[in-house]
């Protein structure tokens, strides 16, 4: 269940929004086994905060545009490398 790095790196919003929805349901389902839900646990909050980031970028894109009326160059950080 865990992927690398650079593999979430490549993943779209879309992707890792349709696989966090996934997880979602077979953990409701409650047919997983203690470690299986951790470690889907632990897809989960990788997903969900790769999802934050894209939405971070996408929000000050949007705010780039609307001050300068053009998209200028961003430096776009994710928020864990903080």
């Amino acid at each position: 269940m865990s992927k690398s790095k650079n593999t979430d790196q490549q993943l779209t919003f879309e992707a890792a929004m349709a696989e966090l929805e996934q997880l979602v349901e077979k953990m409701e389902d409650g047919d997983l086994t203690l470690d299986q839900s951790l470690q889907a646990f632990e897809r989960g909050v990788a997903l969900t905060r790769l999802c934050q980031t894209e939405l971070k970028n996408a929000e000050l894109k949007v705010q780039q545009l609307n001050e300068d009326g053009e998209l200028a160059d961003l430096e776009l950080n994710d928020p864990d490398d903080a």
